[in-house]
């Protein structure tokens, strides 16, 4: 599929058809993140952690590691 910019104010927009839309899941409300390898633009919905995945993360971290962690913090 070839699209083209649209002028959006002083901006430039590309229009995302609705079916790659909802093939994503994404809509009007999600956050994307947008990067690029210098020669490919990559639009991607953005990923967010919440509060509890953090901490599960560091207990599961804490629980594996605590040894190492102890001896590093002498």
């Amino acid at each position: 599929m070839t699209k083209k910019l649209v002028q959006h104010g002083n901006s430039a927009a590309l229009i995302i058809d609705k079916p790659i839309l909802d093939l994503l899941n994404v809509g009007m409300e999600t956050p994307l993140e947008i990067t690029t390898d210098g020669r490919n633009i990559v639009i991607s919905p953005a990923t967010s952690h919440t509060e509890d995945e953090f901490l599960a993360s560091l207990d599961k971290i804490n629980s594996q590691f605590s040894t190492t962690l102890e001896r590093l913090a002498k």
